[in-house]
């Protein structure tokens, strides 16, 4: 995961923080103080974590990823589990759009090549 632009990342909380608490910030995000501090910090967030901080700045995930930004007309994915509880929904939401944009990254290079 060293493709993972977690400089930028930091960077851009505490640019959009500016001067805020760490404690009102990670409310408004939805994560802990503590995990608001270790991304600042330099530390990879897990998943769900990675996409509420991405919803917050309101940016594209994949500017963090390596990748090209989704396109408006993208389709959405689908992402199935036995059980219901199996992961969160924010998670799944997360993952399926990390998916659309490896497969958008993939179609790209190869029209490219």
């Amino acid at each position: 995961m060293d493709s993972i632009k977690i400089d930028r990342l930091a960077q851009r909380i505490r640019e959009r923080r500016a001067g805020k608490g760490v404690r009102e910030t990670s409310k408004e995000i939805g994560v802990s103080p503590a995990t608001l501090s270790r991304v600042e910090n330099g530390k990879i967030p897990d998943l769900e974590t990675f996409g509420k901080i991405c919803g917050w700045l309101n940016e594209d995930p994949a500017a963090y990823l390596g990748l090209r930004p989704a396109s408006q007309g993208a389709s959405s994915a689908r992402v199935h589990f036995k059980k219901g509880t199996a992961i969160k929904q924010d998670s799944a939401k997360a993952l399926s759009e990390m998916i659309l944009l490896a497969q958008k990254a993939f179609i790209d290079d190869e029209l490219e090549a």
